[in-house]
């Protein structure tokens, strides 16, 4: 049996005036999910629990089989692990976004999608103002990357409960009352108030501004926790997985489960990815015998939400139909025996432009999967199913028939 799991990464939405009442995914072209509908079951999970933030960290831990209120420990260790980041038993990381706030208010979380040079630039003239041997920047892509507190005992400055809004769900909105709180807030806001002083006048962003573009303003500090206890995906499911994505996040998660990350020339983790690539690239990697699954994920969907971008949310969509689920389906199908999985994590409507707690549609298809009554994959056809998670992690379960 091969395995493949296709996650559309915020697609789930609500109903949209300018769609005539429905949601991108119902308004987007997409025969080939549509078929696996039809071939098979759709439903709905919960892959947040209420109490615990929504966001992509928690979300495609559950996705992937794995309960968040067991395992998660905050965003920033996944990525860490993404970039084979060794943290020790008393380590924090933390995410460390480039944005641009302008009179309080959040006005770009990625600062004009900044270029990671700019970004490796602004970051050390940070380091060097601050001078602590506790405190390492480290630089990812773009605007997204990490904040080190490297400890010498357990007397850390930080817990569980320091938190921060993830600087995506305070687009076009003031940022007043979402600074860091909990034990070490104080430390995780001079750190962001001093990027101020140090990014102001900052050769780069004198030079993004005589170029149009927004300045990155300061830092924003988010996502903190330690590494978590993640067991291997072959001890609990035991099936080998392979994880295709642009994202540091997923390629953590996929270094913790012990997955090969399959990098994709032309995946960028927006609506300009290769899409195409993905899709040659999974249907390359499930022909080796020594995999059983590989996962593909696919951010182009959950950005377009936080631009307030319907219409790129529902190409990014077709996109993904056309060039990765028709193509890998109809590849496995000649394979042999198979089943496929479409899913994203969480909700991002286009309207709030943030992530949201609540459930997603998945369909699932191929051998001994018996079909539903459903006849398209959308939200409104997962409500009505009698195929309900609302422990999402369970889903994982029906896919692999543990």
């Amino acid at each position: 049996m091969k395995y493949v799991i296709i996650i559309p990464d915020g697609c789930a939405d609500t109903p949209q005036e300018s769609l005539g009442g429905q949601t991108p995914l119902q308004a987007a072209h997409t025969p080939h999910m549509d078929a696996i509908a039809q071939k098979g079951i759709v439903g709905a999970a919960n892959h947040v629990p209420p109490h615990l933030p929504a966001g992509s960290a928690v979300a495609n831990m559950s996705l992937l089989g794995f309960d968040p209120n067991e395992y998660f420990s905050g965003r920033a260790p996944l990525e860490a692990a993404a970039q084979n980041i060794e943290l020790g038993p008393h380590d924090w990381a933390i995410r460390c976004n480039l944005v641009t706030i302008e009179d309080q208010i959040m006005r770009d979380f990625t600062a004009n999608h900044i270029s990671d040079s700019e970004a490796a630039e602004l970051l050390e003239s940070l380091q060097t103002e601050l001078d602590r041997g506790d405190l390492e920047f480290v630089t990812g892509v773009s605007y997204r990357n990490l904040l080190l507190y490297r400890a010498s005992d357990d007397k850390a400055p930080f817990s569980q409960d320091t938190r921060s809004t993830p600087p995506h769900d305070l687009t076009d909105d003031t940022v007043v009352n979402d600074f860091p709180r909990g034990l070490g807030c104080d430390l995780l806001s001079d750190l962001m108030n001093l990027s101020v002083q140090v990014f102001k006048d900052h050769r780069v962003n004198q030079k993004r501004i005589a170029e149009g573009k927004l300045p990155a303003t300061n830092i924003w500090l988010w996502g903190l926790g330690k590494t978590p206890a993640l067991p291997r995906f072959t001890d609990i499911y035991a099936k080998q997985g392979r994880m295709i994505t642009a994202v540091d996040l997923l390629r953590g998660i996929a270094a913790l489960l012990d997955w090969p990350r399959i990098e994709v020339t032309g995946a960028t983790g927006y609506t300009d990815t290769d899409y195409a690539a993905k899709g040659t690239a999974a249907i390359r990697a499930i022909a080796e015998p020594d995999v059983d699954l590989v996962c593909v994920h696919v951010e182009a969907p959950d950005e377009a939400s936080h631009e307030g971008d319907v219409q790129a949310k529902i190409k990014a969509l077709e996109e993904i139909d056309l060039h990765i689920v028709g193509p890998i389906h109809a590849a496995l199908k000649q394979q042999g025996d198979y089943r496929i999985l479409v899913s994203p994590d969480h909700p991002t409507p286009v309207q709030t432009k943030t992530h949201s707690h609540g459930i997603v549609p998945f369909t699932i298809a191929g051998t001994g999967i018996t079909a539903d009554t459903q006849t398209s994959y959308d939200e409104i056809q997962a409500e009505a199913s009698d195929h309900q998670f609302p422990q999402g992690f369970e889903v994982m379960k029906t896919f692999i028939d543990v």
